[in-house]
């Protein structure tokens, strides 16, 4: 299979709201907006994308039909994580993990969009040397 586009898709119970998030908060545009379906793509790289879709709508099958998007995490690596980190506390977004370094190669911090969708922004750093060990080839952080 060759893919040739990939992106989370959140349902949602209020598509408004969250679409208004993602553009208020991670410099999301939408590019498709509807009552219940917004996609989103970044004003800073159009290969980022993201869309929100109502929970009940009928192209959902049954089984999936009327949940939230939980257990997810999604990961936004950027140039200035402590300049993101003061922007969203600034605004009031919730900090549910201090921005710290880990030795596996990050610096980051988590926030939640309003349905409680975990947003981990990242900054790779050099890892340990102990993790320096688990990257593959080049694609250790520097």
């Amino acid at each position: 299979m060759k893919t040739t586009s990939y992106y989370p898709v959140l349902m949602t119970s209020d598509v408004a709201r969250s679409a208004a998030f993602y553009v208020a908060h991670f410099r999301f545009k939408p590019l498709f907006e509807a009552a219940w379906y917004v996609h989103l793509q970044s004003t800073e790289d159009e290969s980022v994308n993201l869309a929100i879709l109502d929970r009940n709508h009928p192209t959902i099958p049954e089984a999936g039909r009327g949940r939230s998007a939980t257990g997810l995490l999604l990961n936004f690596e950027v140039e200035d994580v402590d300049a993101e980190h003061e922007r969203v506390q600034a605004a009031g977004l919730p900090i549910l993990l201090s921005l710290r370094d880990e030795a596996f190669g990050q610096r980051h911090f988590i926030t939640a969009d309003p349905d409680g969708v975990l947003i981990d922004v990242i900054k790779p750093i050099p890892p340990s040397a102990e993790f320096a060990a688990q990257y593959a080839g080049d694609s250790i952080p520097a």
